[in-house]
């Protein structure tokens, strides 16, 4: 799968890691366009090949009464606008097989949730758009198993997929990445390293997940050594106030800085 093969996909022969960034979920036009041009300045002075990503709906709450969205139509649009306005492709992550269809005619990456990744019709059904399908490994499943998820898109006559590692289950509120996992994946489809979510702390009493955004330059760096092929970091100008996973994101002021060191450390890699 060719970074090359995704329309509108900048610096594609960069030879430096891809990016999906943007916030947990689509609040507004206004929010959505904010971070988005925020994003691409620093990826276009950095030369990242840059993937906006934003969820149309947000299906696996904690409780009935979190934040899912703003409603299905408005969001895609709103991707749209995105991808319009600033001539860059966008990314959504889909719940059921009626979304696929429906997604793929707003964005350019249909992603499957990582407790969704075992669903075949929903796997199938992504792929059967001709989309690139990034698929997140299951919390709860080893690296080696997502060679039947990849298997599954292939099967269903695509070979655009990409693998993007979350975490595992470490008790019952903390996740961990065991990096071991970046080289047995990419055998099987270019690897993503989900930088925010890895380092959520999930299931806490209240019902809301927590996080340790202290830590994502720690592992976004140990990423980038271990020669993933893309980072996934979700963003926000205000990540108290986000209305889903503000715990784990990064602070919009803080990104620059995190891809200029992230961007030399794969020039050194590189170089070895």
């Amino acid at each position: 799968m060719k970074l090359s093969n995704i329309s509108k996909i900048k610096h594609p022969n960069s030879d430096n890691f891809f990016l999906l960034c943007g916030p947990c979920a689509i609040e507004s036009e206004d929010m959505a366009l904010r971070i988005a041009e925020k994003v691409i300045s620093i990826t276009d002075k950095l030369e990242i090949p840059y993937v906006f990503k934003g969820s149309f709906k947000k299906a696996n709450r904690s409780r009935i009464d979190s934040f899912t969205g703003i409603g299905d139509e408005k969001a895609l649009k709103i991707l749209r606008k995105v991808s319009e306005t600033f001539d860059i492709p966008t990314i959504t992550d889909i719940h059921e097989a009626s979304d696929a269809a429906m997604a793929a005619e707003y964005v350019d990456v249909l992603q499957i949730p990582a407790f969704l990744v075992r669903q075949t019709d929903l796997v199938v059904a992504a792929a059967e758009t001709g989309k690139v399908v990034n698929l997140k490994k299951g919390q709860f499943m080893s690296p080696e198993a997502m060679k039947h998820a990849v298997q599954k898109v292939k099967d269903s006559g695509s070979d655009k997929a990409w693998i993007t590692d979350r975490g595992t289950m470490f008790g019952y509120q903390d996740m961990i990445v065991d990096f071991r996992g970046i080289p047995t994946m990419k055998q099987y489809a270019p690897v993503v390293l989900d930088v925010t979510h890895s380092l959520q702390q999930p299931n806490q009493s209240v019902g809301v997940t927590g996080g340790r955004p202290d830590m994502i330059e720690t592992i976004a760096r140990a990423g980038v050594v271990n020669n993933v092929d893309g980072l996934f970091i979700e963003t926000h100008f205000d990540p108290a106030n986000a209305k889903s996973d503000g715990a784990n994101m990064l602070h919009l002021d803080n990104l620059e800085g995190l891809l200029t060191n992230l961007t030399a450390i794969r020039k050194t890699i590189n170089s070895l």
